[in-house]
C-alpha cells in the first residue's frame, strides 16, 4: 500500500523554516562559549590575554591543566566532591520521596496545612548567622553532615515530585495494592519507586548539580583542608595565581603573572564543568518527561 504524504502549503514551508533558522541560531549561541572555553584553556596564555583565540586553540599547551593538577590539593578535593554529591544526593532523593509521595495522596489529613509550612520556608529564613549557629550548636561544623544536611530537602522538588505522583500514579493503583495486603512501605518501595525513574532521574540531576557545584557552605562550614570540595581548591587555586600589579616591579612578570591566571580561569571552568556533562547524557532521556509530567504545580 502506497502512503500518500499530504504536500505542505508554502507558508507551512516558510515556518518551518524559520523555526530551524531560529533553532539553528540558538544552537550556535549555545555552542560557541563551550568551544571557545575549551579552545582557551588549551591556547598560549599570551594568545588567549591578546584576543588572538576566537575558535580554535591557538598554540595549543596544556600549561593550564598542568599548573591545576600539579596542586597537592586536587585529589582530595574531587574525591570530596564525589562523595559529598553521591552521599548528599541520595539523602536528597530519600527526603523528597518520604515527603512528596504522603503529600499526593488524598487521604493524608492536614496535608494543606502541611504544604502550607513547607511553603512558607521558601519565603522566610533564619538567615546566614542563625543557621550558621545551628550548624555549629549540632557539631557539625568540619564534617560532612555540614555539606549535605543544611540542603537536604528542597521544597520546589517536592512540589515538582509531589504533582508528578499525582499525575502519574492512579489512585486505583493504590487501591488494587492494597486489596492484595501491600501496606504503604511496600508500596512505595516496590511500585511507587519503579514507576517513578523519569521524576526521580530529573531530581537526582537537579541536587547532583547543585552538590557538586557547592562552595559557599564549605567556606561557612569547613575550616580543615583535607575536607574542602573540589570547586573550594579550585577557587583558591585561581586567588593565589591572583596578584597585584603594584606589588612586582617587573612587568614582563606582571604580564606573565595575568597571562596564566585568565589561563588558568578557563582550565578551571573544564575541570569542574566536565564530570556533570559525562553523566548528563545517561539521564537525558529521562530528563524531558519528569519536568514536562512534574511541571504543573497544580
Amino acid at each position: 500500500m502506497e502512503h500518500t504524504r499530504i504536500k505542505s502549503s508554502v507558508g507551512d514551508r516558510l515556518f518551518t523554516s524559520m523555526i530551524y533558522a531560529l533553532l539553528s541560531v540558538f544552537f550556535l549561541m549555545v555552542l560557541y562559549p563551550l568551544i571557545f572555553i575549551l579552545s582557551a584553556s588549551i591556547s598560549d596564555p599570551s594568545a588567549v590575554v591578546s584576543g588572538k583565540v576566537w575558535l580554535w586553540p591557538v598554540q595549543p599547551t596544556l600549561m593550564g591543566y598542568e599548573a591545576v593538577f600539579k596542586h597537592k590539593l586536587i585529589g582530595s578535593g574531587f574525591a570530596n566532591s564525589v562523595y559529598y554529591t553521591v552521599f548528599g544526593t541520595l539523602i536528597n532523593i530519600v527526603m523528597t520521596v518520604l515527603a512528596a509521595y504522603p503529600l499526593s495522596r488524598s487521604d493524608l489529613y492536614g496535608k494543606n496545612v502541611i504544604m502550607l509550612l513547607f511553603v512558607f520556608t521558601t519565603m522566610f529564613s533564619g538567615g546566614l548567622i542563625p543557621g550558621y549557629l545551628l550548624v555549629k550548636d549540632l557539631g557539625m561544623l568540619n564534617t560532612v553532615w555540614a555539606m549535605v544536611l543544611p540542603g537536604a530537602l528542597s521544597v520546589w522538588n517536592v512540589i515538582i515530585t509531589r504533582t508528578y505522583f499525582q499525575t502519574a500514579l492512579p489512585a486505583e493503583l493504590l487501591e488494587a495494592a492494597q486489596i492484595d495486603g501491600c501496606n504503604d512501605f511496600k508500596f512505595v518501595g516496590k511500585i511507587v519507586i519503579p514507576l517513578s525513574g523519569p521524576i526521580i532521574a530529573v531530581m537526582t540531576l537537579y541536587y547532583a548539580v547543585g552538590h557538586w557545584n557547592q562552595y559557599f557552605n564549605a567556606m561557612i562550614f569547613l575550616n580543615k583542608q583535607n575536607l574542602y570540595p573540589l570547586q573550594i581548591v579550585l577557587r583558591n587555586i585561581l586567588i593565589q595565581n591572583d596578584v597585584n600589579a603594584l606589588m612586582l616591579s617587573d612587568i614582563a612578570n606582571v604580564a606573565q603573572r595575568e597571562a596564566l591566571r585568565v589561563l588558568l580561569k578557563y582550565s578551571l571552568i573544564v575541570v569542574s564543568t566536565l564530570p556533570l556533562m559525562l553523566v548528563y547524557p545517561f539521564v537525558q532521556k529521562h530528563f524531558v518527561k519528569g519536568v514536562m509530567i512534574g511541571s504543573l504545580k497544580g
